[in-house]
């Protein structure tokens, strides 16, 4: 794909406060080069090619989940690679994508899709109007390469400047460039009037407070043209500013949408100056390649030797989840600490809202579990912050270490943290039986509609059949003990397992029909 931009690139021009990767089953790095919006209606279309990148507009999450199911079915090249929906919080969406190797993407839920397309359009046809080595598009898109995006689009010359008024970036001048443009390029300051008269009217405040695109008048006994100009913010946790872009009218007028072309490039500067500011460090990227969450392809001997550990021998994983609502990755610096006390030689790195670590040549997951719930137990009694942990030990060699994290994946999704640290083989009930009703919601042919018939009559009559029916198979058909737990005498229970019985036309006292009520019941 010649004319095609890496998911990567796609999603790092595109502002975290917008969009957040949920799962990626086959990497990041593969390349898009075709976007398409779908609705509800869209998904029943007979199969066909499909864009690279999907955004699924009004589509709940059910519907989502039966889409992913009929894509499980189709040819690779008749699936999207990357769903971008505002439902994507989903255990079951992170199942179907997962199953189908799509990436999924999480879109906020304020976000405007037009704006949203119109942004990820203008990724894709940067790539489409330059060549690959003209410097002005790449996989790692820069500051500067953004200033003569928005500068081709606005018909303007752009500068962006961070929070200080220094400038970081700007686009090519030509002759109409003005001296307020010259100065700031070259560091210096503009005419104090003209600067005093900015925050006079407020327009610096405005900058720093609001999303609005303001229009900064010409001054022509200064010399001064038309500005339209943009805060850069960070909208997520709390706001903060990075910056402004700046558009300078030159000989002819701005570009009809320029407003809205500055909204979009204020997200994305906002995305590029943090990732600047947090970029990952080299080591960083090489422990999530070999956790499996940079894609396939992962040459284990090499990176075995470029983070100096053993490229053979057992090894074990713990994954970190929060209780509650809070940033995990703040509190990785702790765990990574803890990790380097009890195994110098430990690897730990934030992956979306979980934190992993990796403990190279070691035999057996006794020890890990008891280090990983010293580590929850010191790090809530000090930051008052609840974690749980899924250990996967002993991992046969590092090339099953992205196999071991996925188990740890499932694990940390299929419990509740009742146990603050736990295993596959200690929670195995748990995360099966998890799966089961996950699935079976997932699907609604499998759901059983005697159920809701049962639900539709308690309603009607006032009545506590299901509830006795579930207490009833708590206790295993025994009647004077469910009758005890629900304060009725037992001749009461009998006749209400009976009109049940009428209800969902069965016999409870075949073991298959009390299976799959009980499995029903769980839904």
């Amino acid at each position: 794909m010649a004319n095609a931009v890496s998911l990567r690139s796609l999603l790092t021009s595109l502002h975290s406060a917008v969009v957040e990767l949920v799962v990626a089953p086959a990497g990041i790095d593969m390349a898009v080069e075709s976007v398409a919006l779908l609705d509800a209606d869209d998904l029943r279309l007979p199969p066909g090619a499909s864009a690279d990148v999907t955004l699924l507009v009004g589509v709940n999450e059910a519907d989502v989940v039966r889409w992913f199911d009929d894509l499980a079915l189709r040819a690779a090249a008749d699936r999207p690679r990357a769903v971008l929906t505002k439902v994507a919080d989903s255990a079951a969406l992170t199942h179907g994508a997962r199953e189908t190797g799509i990436a999924l993407v999480a879109v906020h839920r304020q976000t405007r899709w037009e704006l949203l397309l119109s942004m990820t359009r203008g990724v894709l046809d940067q790539v489409r109007t330059h060549s690959p080595d003209d410097g002005t598009f790449g996989a790692d898109t820069d500051l500067y390469e953004l200033a003569q995006t928005v500068a081709s689009l606005t018909k303007g010359m752009v500068s962006i400047e961070d929070e200080r008024s220094h400038v970081l970036a700007y686009s090519a001048s030509d002759d109409a460039a003005d001296e307020l443009r010259t100065l700031s390029i070259l560091g210096r300051e503009g005419p104090a009037d003209y600067l005093r008269g900015l925050h006079e009217r407020g327009v610096f405040d405005r900058l720093r407070r609001t999303d609005d695109v303001i229009d900064v008048p010409a001054d022509h006994e200064r010399g001064i043209r038309r500005r339209l100009a943009v805060g850069i913010r960070r909208i997520s946790g709390s706001p903060t500013t990075l910056g402004t872009i700046w558009v300078q009218e030159g000989a002819t007028a701005l570009a009809d949408g320029a407003d809205g072309v500055l909204r979009g490039a204020s997200a994305v500067a906002a995305r590029l100056i943090t990732r600047i500011a947090n970029a990952p460090t080299n080591e960083t990227l090489q422990i999530q390649r070999l956790l499996g969450a940079r894609g396939g392809g992962v040459d284990v001997p090499s990176l075995a030797s470029a983070l100096s550990i053993p490229a053979t021998g057992s090894s074990a994983v713990v994954g970190f989840a929060s209780c509650g609502e809070f940033d995990i990755g703040t509190l990785a610096p702790a765990i990574r600490l803890h990790a380097s006390a009890f195994r110098r030689d430990s690897l730990v790195t934030t992956i979306g809202e979980r934190i992993y670590a990796l403990f190279p040549g070691v035999a057996s997951g006794t020890g890990i579990s008891g280090w990983a719930a010293d580590a929850v137990g010191r790090i809530e009694r000090r930051t008052s912050l609840a974690l749980r942990a899924a250990v996967a030990a002993p991992i046969a060699d590092l090339e099953a270490v992205a196999v071991a994290r996925f188990e740890v994946d499932r694990v940390l999704d299929g419990t509740t943290g009742e146990v603050r640290v736990t295993t596959l083989e200690e929670s195995r009930t748990s995360v099966l039986l998890g799966e089961i009703l996950e699935l079976i919601g997932n699907h609604e042919q499998l759901r059983d509609p005697r159920i809701a018939e049962l639900d539709r009559y308690d309603a009607s009559n006032d009545s506590r059949m299901r509830e006795s029916l579930e207490t009833y198979l708590t206790c295993f058909g025994d009647v004077r003990s469910a009758a005890d737990r629900l304060h009725v005498h037992p001749n009461t229970l009998r006749y209400r397992i009976r009109r049940v019985e009428q209800i969902l036309e069965l016999d409870l006292t075949d073991s298959d029909a009390r299976l799959l009520v009980e499995i029903q019941l769980r839904m």
